[in-house]
């Protein structure tokens, strides 16, 4: 017998389409996109920095995201796990705000998807 448990397969893991890329987890929203939310939308500070939100890259650079911006409690409710940003297209009714952000330019454009309330 000669068990090498210490010695990994390795395993192939093709990726779901030919150009599919890997997509980040939900984080805490990103400080342009905060900050935006705060000064520009009037929403209460103490609950916009409660909020998550994921992002995926934008074709027209490096720096661009497109964002989208929810409330963990309420997935939590409607028990949905929230992995990465294509995960809420099955559930647009959690998707606070929705937009893009430049990360060099500090440029924002979200929109409120749904009526936001605060807790």
């Amino acid at each position: 017998m000669s068990w090498k448990f210490w010695e990994k397969k390795a395993e192939v893991v093709a990726p779901a389409g030919p150009n599919a890329e890997k997509l980040p987890g939900p984080k805490e929203i990103p400080y342009p996109v905060g900050k935006h939310l705060v000064v520009a939308l009037n929403q209460d500070p103490d609950w916009v920095w409660q909020l998550k939100g994921v992002v995926r890259h934008r074709p027209e650079g490096k720096d661009a995201f497109d964002v989208r911006v929810y409330s963990v409690n309420d997935a939590v409710l409607k028990k949905v796990s929230v992995k990465n940003y294509t995960s809420l297209d099955a559930h647009a009714d959690l998707i606070l705000f929705e937009g893009w952000f430049d990360k060099k330019s500090m440029e924002v454009h979200v929109e409120a998807k749904t009526k936001p309330q605060a807790a």
